[in-house]
């Protein structure tokens, strides 16, 4: 895409960041309406499913269309997702049950999965790797954004009118982004002699389907060493042993194994799942201490938890235009891993008392620090392969963060729930002079999910006798002293995660960024160059 001229390409990115956007903030603006839409809908013991399966339709097509884009080009995907989540859109709005909104879901989320991985790959088509930072930067500030504006107006809708309108708002959008890309965006030739990996697809697809299914349900729906998980992981096991053997005789692999002898790579996405644990696994229990431990509601949440995800998006911005000004990125990526650890670390310090203000700025610290640190590796991804790889490579990037995220909230979900129970535990018990009846009200408290839903707690409260509102206390601040102790760990168990990740980085070649694509030829001479490092490296650290 030389030839197009820089006023083309900005405008071109434009009509691309509006369509992320599109399928961002239909992603975001489901979080506060949702138990509106079931209440009304019923079944809330699928309630979980309506984000599992958006996430597992997601995760296949996203892969799919890294390799499929490489053939065919990015703009036909960027189209079908558009058309594709435009449509689950309009039919999840007019869903009646809950069968029927999960359903419509899960094509959502086909949809959203070819967007976001043409999306990023078609960067990678429009400029050269120099320039890739700050529009990296741009697009990650869209998740940002999405992410603040999003909840907020999903609640303001919900509450003011019908719940479709949570789906349908946005449908305008999505048409003028799909009229853009249609026009603005140069269609491609077809890669000849490239045939689909049918085969390999299948067998990909089975195993990120039943590993995702098996973290999602382990420690909630099952135990984790209940048959139907090791059933689960096994089946992903075998899978994968598979689709190896299946890729290793391929003419056109969807997913080629040999970009992972590629040490810069490797080590990205290594590093990617670790971001995705650290992200998605373990912010998203900053609600439970402000809700259930400060007390807080839902939308004072929504507001303290903002600070974060503005510091992501200003990061976002300002450590792309640093790599498009520099040309390098791995101490970049050490500083940006290490400020998100300090304030993760700081998280796992909290105690029943800490302040407001120190909550919000240790989330400072861990948006500033994630921001600056993951504009860098879809960047590394691509600078290390060759171009006609960078679709896929573009999406198994995405992919590792997606599933690190999974692993992550299923890990701390199990961690959470032993150390709480292990807490509540070791707490005295009543008086046994204590009478029946305020004995019971005392057990009906034992219960930490009271903690989050101060609703219930109130009317649990009222009916309490006065004599017994001393022993209520006592037993509430316990409840409060658990939830914290388990985040605490919750916290330090991201932090020792992310300590891994900017391990890691150190191994990370620095490759230039070049202000023109590099050939082929260039591109296995850096990648030879720094499997060589990272080899001698590990041999010195044995």
């Amino acid at each position: 895409m030389e030839h197009l001229s820089p006023k083309e390409k900005i405008a071109i990115m434009i009509a691309i960041i509006g369509a992320m956007f599109f399928a961002a903030v239909n992603q975001t603006i489901v979080g506060n309406a949702l138990p509106v839409i079931i209440s009304d809908l019923g079944g809330l013991d699928l309630y979980s499913w309506v984000f599992t399966i958006y996430m597992l339709t997601s995760a296949i097509t996203t892969i799919l269309a890294g390799k499929l884009s490489d053939i065919y080009g990015r703009k036909p995907f960027l189209i079908i997702g558009i058309i594709i989540f435009s449509i689950g859109a309009f039919l999840a709005g007019t869903s009646t049950t809950i069968i029927q909104m999960i359903t419509y879901r899960g094509i959502q989320g086909l949809g959203a999965g070819f967007i976001m991985s043409a999306a990023f790959t078609a960067v990678g088509d429009l400029f050269a790797p120099r320039e890739r930072g700050k529009w990296q930067g741009a697009m990650s500030a869209v998740f940002g954004i999405s992410s603040v504006f999003g909840p907020t107006l999903g609640g303001y809708i919900v509450d003011n009118y019908e719940w479709k309108w949570v789906f349908w708002v946005f449908l305008p959008l999505g048409i003028i982004a799909l009229g853009l890309i249609w026009k603005l965006f140069p269609s491609s030739v077809k890669r000849e002699g490239e045939k689909i990996d049918y085969l390999g697809s299948l067998f990909l697809m089975s195993t990120i389907v039943t590993a995702l299914l098996g973290f999602s349900w382990a420690g909630t729906k099952y135990d984790w060493g209940s048959a139907e998980i090791l059933v689960l992981f096994a089946a992903s096991i075998l899978s994968l042993c598979i689709f190896v053997a299946v890729e290793r005789k391929a003419k056109s692999p969807i997913l080629p194994l040999h970009l992972f002898k590629n040490g810069i790579f490797t080590i990205s996405n290594i590093i990617g799942f670790v971001i995705g644990v650290s992200m998605f696994g373990g912010v998203m229990y900053v609600p439970f201490y402000i809700q259930g431990v400060l007390g807080f509601s839902a939308t004072h949440s929504s507001f303290l938890t903002m600070s974060m995800t503005l510091g992501l998006v200003a990061a976002s911005a300002l450590g792309g235009q640093l790599i498009s000004k520099t040309g390098k990125y791995k101490l970049q990526a050490i500083i940006g891993l290490s400020i998100s650890a300090f304030g993760l670390f700081l998280l796992s310090q909290m105690g029943i008392n800490t302040s407001q203000f120190s909550l919000v700025l240790y989330l400072i610290l861990v948006g500033f620090g994630l921001g600056i640190g993951m504009t860098v590796f879809t960047l590394t991804v691509q600078n290390a392969v060759d171009q006609s790889y960078l679709g896929v490579a573009t999406a198994s990037s995405q992919l590792f963060r997606s599933i690190g995220g999974t692993v992550g909230v299923a890990i701390m979900g199990t961690l959470l729930n032993t150390r709480m129970a292990d807490r509540m535990e070791s707490f005295p018990a009543p008086d046994s002079s204590v009478s029946p009846e305020i004995m019971d009200s005392l057990q009906s408290l034992q219960n930490p999910h009271l903690l989050l839903d101060h609703r219930q707690l109130d009317q649990i409260v009222k009916t309490i006798p006065s004599e017994a509102l001393p022993l209520f206390q006592e037993t509430f601040e316990h409840l409060k002293v658990a939830l914290t102790y388990a985040l605490s760990g919750v916290f330090l168990f991201v932090t020792v995660v992310m300590v891994v990740g900017i391990f890691l980085a150190f191994f990370l070649k620095e490759v230039p960024l070049r202000s023109a694509s590099l050939s082929t030829k260039e591109n296995e001479k850096n990648n030879s160059e720094a499997k060589a490092d990272i080899d001698q490296s590990l041999h010195q650290q044995h």
